[in-house]
Order: structure tokens, then sequence, then C-alpha cells
């Protein structure tokens, strides 16, 4: 009984304490969405981030991907928002992919953040 009491404790202390809202994993090659679970309003602004970097903008009704020439060659013509939810699609994921994603919704003052692990796609049997 104290063992189940001391693993639940360390796990509510590790997942608890890191930030992380959601996580989420993938194979190689696979897509993920980043899901923001609400409905933006057309004035909303928001910011996606991975590793510090901007990657993704919605500012209204426009939005921008990965202008920073860093950014764009690693995520080059695999990522999609969603304009209505604002969700972040990321195609053909690899294992640099892995890491945290950080929404940041500006005109709510709040952020979300994602934890994506990409495990290679070579299974051994």
């Amino acid at each position: 009984m104290i063992i189940f009491i001391w693993l639940v404790l360390c796990s509510f202390l590790v997942l608890g304490l890191s930030g992380v809202d959601t996580e989420v994993s993938a194979m190689e090659g696979d897509s993920v969405t980043l899901n923001t679970d609400i409905i933006k309003t057309q004035q909303e602004r928001m910011k996606w981030y991975f590793k510090g970097t901007c990657i993704a903008e919605i500012n209204g009704d426009q939005s921008k991907i990965c202008e920073d020439d860093a950014c764009s060659e690693r995520f080059r013509d695999r990522l999609k928002l969603d304009h209505q939810t604002g969700s972040l699609t990321i195609m053909n994921t690899r294992n640099t992919d892995s890491g945290e994603y950080t929404l940041q919704i500006i005109s709510g003052r709040s952020e979300k953040i994602f934890s994506v692990t990409v495990n290679d796609s070579c299974m051994f049997v």
C-alpha cells in the first residue's frame, strides 16, 4: 500500500510539475495534430512555438508559417494551421520534431504546452 501511494505521488509530481498540458506520440512519417480544443474568434491572435522559435502565427484572418530560415528549413511544407481552431498539424513527422510545442493565445493571455514524441518507424520483431 505504501509503495502504491509513493508511486502515485511520484507520478503526480513528475506530471503535475512539468507544465505539459497534452502528451502526443507518433511514429516517424505519421501526421500529428495538436488540438487547441477551442473555437477561435476572428480577432484572436495565436502563436505556436517549438523550442523557443515561433513556427506559426494567426493574427485575425492572416496566418504565417515559419518565416525564419532555420524554421522553414526544418518544417518545410510540413505544417498546417486550422484557421477555425488554431490547431497545428505536423505532417511526415521526424525524430527531430520531438519536443515541446507551446501555443500562446495572445488575446486570451493563456498558453498550452504539448509534448510530442516521435518514435522510429523501424520495429524489431
